[in-house]
């Protein structure tokens, strides 16, 4: 009897393990579950400045020109941005004409290279190595699908804002553009163009660098403007927009 009894206590002891051992796993799976809940969650509320849901690589297009202005090829960026302030350089602060330096280039060039062929004929020396400069036509047509894209996309933009859906966008946009224009009467085009090339190529590298601080200062900064606008609305555009008259088909019926 006794035997029997110990061998009763055995089997109880292991069903109760058993169980025990089921409830701590489905206990740490449930909170390996409201973990994995939270993380997404936290995930999912992270703030990207402009609504960025990719890396800044996969925004520029992920192609050749994003590693130009993420600096991928540092080599290749610096000779852009490089050739890009010679040029402003000796059209802006040297008054130099576009037409008279392709005009001064083109001869010292040709010059140099046929005095060099003819000249090798009779040094015994080869002749230069003239390369075949061709533009390939896929770096064409991407610029170009590009362009186009952006182009039609500020188009729809446009209209958005022209048909008076959205206040909001309509103000920023009008902001914008008179900023523009007052930049553009303090400088000429050329310096413009170039001061663009110059921001092209330091904010993206900076921003993808140090993007969590950014995206952590620009949601601040989006909070405060949302709650200025809120109060420009209640006390300005609210007052302005009721003392306009409505038409005959708002009014009352008598």
């Amino acid at each position: 009897m006794a035997e029997e009894h110990k061998h009763e206590e055995s089997i109880m002891e292991k069903i109760a393990e058993k169980i025990h051992g089921h409830g701590d796993s489905s206990s740490s799976s449930s909170s390996d579950s409201d973990d994995d809940k939270k993380s997404s969650s936290l995930k999912t509320k992270v703030y990207r400045l402009f609504g960025r849901e990719q890396p800044v690589h996969k925004v520029f297009g992920g192609g050749k020109p994003a590693d130009i202005f993420l600096w991928r090829n540092k080599k290749v960026s610096g000779g852009v941005l490089g050739a890009a302030t010679v040029s402003w350089i000796l059209f802006e602060l040297l008054e130099y004409n576009l037409l008279t330096l392709f005009g001064h280039i083109s001869i010292l060039t040709l010059a140099v290279l046929f005095l060099w062929s003819s000249a090798s004929t009779f040094i015994h020396k080869t002749t230069p190595h003239i390369p075949e400069v061709h533009i390939p036509e896929e770096v064409v047509l991407q610029l170009a699908s590009g362009l186009r894209i952006e182009i039609n996309r500020g188009f729809t933009v446009l209209r958005d804002i022209a048909s008076g859906r959205d206040l909001k966008k309509f103000l920023l946009v009008i902001a914008g553009l008179w900023v523009l224009s007052k930049v553009g009467s303090s400088c000429n085009f050329l310096t413009l163009i170039y001061i663009a090339t110059v921001l092209l190529f330091t904010i993206p590298v900076l921003y993808e660098k140090y993007d969590d601080k950014v995206d952590d200062f620009g949601e601040k900064a989006m909070r405060e403007i949302k709650k200025q606008y809120v109060v420009f609305d209640e006390k300005v555009l609210s007052k302005v927009m009721s003392k306009i008259p409505k038409g005959a088909f708002y009014k009352k019926k008598d």
